[in-house]
């Protein structure tokens, strides 16, 4: 008989689950009301999906800056997650020509995007890309074999660079 695996779900290095509560998608203020309607549900969130999370659940980060990272990783996501290519073997039909493989929504993340590169400058935005992004951990920025001090600064930059972006999207901030 072998023996029994020592790894369980609670011990996963990728996974560590807390029950927070969020507003509802789904809410209705015609029917507040209802007791089917309630304002807030819960969820189940995992807090090392990611270093903005981890550094938001262990309270490095305020809520605005959160806020700024989530909007940043959607533009992000907009921008360079959504590209297609031109398919020329595709027929046009009804002499609607070929269609245009960048999208207005990724045309409006780009422009957002270009417009805060200069705010944070090339290494803020290559650290803010690469975080809030891309998914990276401190760790993996600042390097394998970093001294903790390193990672301290990355930490702290990362947080003056997201206090940057609360003020150029008028979120509301610690200050």
């Amino acid at each position: 008989m072998p023996a029994p695996s020592k790894r369980t779900p609670s011990s996963d290095p990728h996974r560590s689950l807390r029950a927070v509560t969020i507003p509802n998608p789904y809410y209705s203020p015609a029917h507040h009301d209802e007791a089917g309607n309630p304002r807030t549900v819960p969820a189940i969130v995992n807090l090392k999906e990611s270093a903005v999370t981890m550094l938001a659940s262990r309270g490095r980060i305020d809520a605005a800056q959160l806020a700024a990272a989530t909007r940043f990783r959607a533009l992000w996501e907009a921008m360079c997650r959504s590209t297609r290519a031109i398919d020329y073997s595709r027929e046009p039909v009804d002499g609607a020509g070929r269609a245009d493989p960048i999208g207005h929504r990724q045309m409006h993340a780009a422009q957002e995007l270009r417009r805060i590169r200069p705010l944070l400058g090339e290494k803020g935005y290559w650290l803010v890309s690469r975080i809030c992004g891309e998914g990276y951990s401190l760790g993996e920025v600042v390097g394998s074999g970093a001294s903790k001090r390193s990672k301290l600064k990355a930490a702290r930059d990362l947080r003056e660079l997201l206090d940057l972006l609360c003020e150029f999207w008028n979120l509301s901030t610690r200050r």
